[in-house]
């Protein structure tokens, strides 16, 4: 099998005007798309039929017309839901029958970035196999069809109400939200309007903030990649919880009345043990190869089993459906519920932590009372794409050797970026200073083994 050239952990994302993210090459690929679709296509509808989604960024009307035009060619039908988070876009090819859908975003990148997304008919990420199968059907001329055979384009001017309806069924029986002040940090992004109401009609008083973007601002020091202004707007206005999602989203970090942060596997752990309790957890919970130890060790000591995936929540989707469980996640905040939807779904979580709340009468600090999360400091250590890397044959043995040197003190795990031309070296300790340390030298080992000219000088921890 060919390797693939576009796509990543999550899609197809690159800087605009930049391979794979030109007008060209997206329209070259939703017809090798759509000549797919036309392969397996059996139903009512003469043609397939693909639901398309963006989020604000200036770049994303470019691409939906992109799009349009390659589907159209390889005769399939295009519904344009508009700007819609990307589990929305999920939600209404499986709730319409849709035989895909796309969403155009690049998800908690800036806005000089944007990608694109596949849905399957039953609301998945696309498996490996199917997208490896596009790219090669991209080798082939794109040619157009006649006119009498080419796709129609139509409008759901309904996407919005139609998925805020379908997020207010993640509240369980019995659960409101009267009487809480809930602050909502949209990202600028494509839920800036759906998720503060979906809060207000289930009651919540809402402070909506990173709520009016301009096609640049998506991203841009807001969001849950800057969860730090969700938690100054959660203190200047005495809310009760902050909730912060990124610019499509699909994922989430939430914020106590105290301002402290909580990311995604803190907020995994509390939606484990309130399943567990009210629920029946079904099974155990997946997280991926960067999650927290201190999250699989207060999960065993709950009884609940624990399983890693690789990073991506499709791989995490995958596991959870190989094991037969039905929650997962990553610590970035892309958390999975299948009793409450087929793919990561920020506003939905955020509801079923603020229900986990309600139902136990007790804070996100409460919930996690039991938590012990151990120190974690990550490098990216950016490289030229195309040089440097190799065929990764050295990881393994690098990975060897910083094991080695941390004992029983901590791990390492060095991999890849599957979105960003960086390797990412996430060291974990008992303490933040041993992980900050180590962190620094293992990313300045990796230099000098890769012959990079700068050595990373920031860590987050």
């Amino acid at each position: 099998m060919k390797p693939q050239k576009m796509f990543g952990t999550d899609g197809v994302r690159a800087p605009v005007g930049m391979e794979p993210m030109t007008p060209q090459t997206i329209m070259r690929l939703a017809h090798a798309c759509g000549q797919l679709l036309h392969r397996t296509h059996s139903g009512p509808n003469p043609r397939p039929v693909v639901a398309v989604g963006t989020d604000t960024r200036g770049s994303a009307p470019m691409f939906e017309a992109a799009l349009q035009a390659g589907f159209s060619a390889a005769g399939v039908d295009t519904v344009m839901c508009g700007e819609l988070p990307t589990p929305g876009v999920a939600y209404l090819t499986r709730l319409r029958g849709y035989q895909a859908g796309v969403v155009v975003s690049a998800s908690h990148n800036p806005c000089e970035d944007n990608g694109v997304k596949f849905f399957s008919a039953t609301g998945d990420k696309l498996p490996d196999d199917v997208e490896a199968d596009i790219e090669r059907t991209m080798d082939q001329p794109m040619v157009c069809l006649p006119a009498s055979q080419l796709g129609r384009v139509s409008q759901l001017p309904q996407a919005s109400s139609l998925y805020i309806e379908f997020c207010r069924q993640a509240v369980p029986a019995g659960v409101h939200l009267r009487g809480m002040k809930i602050v909502i940090d949209a990202a600028h992004g494509a839920c800036h309007r759906i998720a503060p109401e979906v809060f207000r009609q289930l009651g919540a008083q809402v402070i909506a903030v990173g709520a009016s973007p301009d096609g640049h601002n998506i991203n841009d020091k807001v969001g849950a990649t800057s969860p730090q202004h969700l938690s100054e707007a959660v203190l200047a206005h005495r809310a009760d919880v902050g909730v912060a999602l990124d610019g499509d989203g699909d994922r989430l970090v939430m914020v106590d009345s105290d301002g402290r942060i909580f990311a995604g596997d803190e907020l995994l752990y509390v939606l484990a043990v309130d399943a567990q309790t009210n629920d029946g957890l079904q099974g155990g919970v997946v997280g991926t190869v960067m999650s927290n130890q201190g999250l699989e060790l207060a999960l065993q000591r709950r009884g609940i089993g624990f399983a890693r995936s690789a990073v991506g929540d499709r791989h995490v989707l995958e596991l959870l459906k190989q094991r037969g469980w039905r929650l997962g996640g990553e610590g970035s905040g892309h958390l999975i519920g299948l009793d409450w939807h087929s793919t990561g779904d920020g506003v939905m979580s955020a509801l079923r932590v603020v229900a986990a709340m309600q139902r136990s009468q007790r804070s996100l600090a409460q919930l996690c009372d039991d938590l012990r999360m151990n120190a974690q400091c990550l490098v990216n250590v950016p490289f030229t794409p195309g040089a440097g890397m190799g065929d990764g044959a050295w990881i393994p043995q690098f990975q060897l050797r910083a094991e080695q040197a941390l004992g029983d003190d901590g791990r390492m795990l060095l991999r890849a970026s599957g979105t960003e031309p960086v390797v990412r070296v996430l060291v974990e300790c008992r303490t933040a200073l041993r992980a900050q340390q180590m962190a620094s030298q293992f990313a300045q080992e990796v230099c000098q083994l890769l012959a990079l000219p700068v050595v990373p000088q920031t860590a987050t921890a």
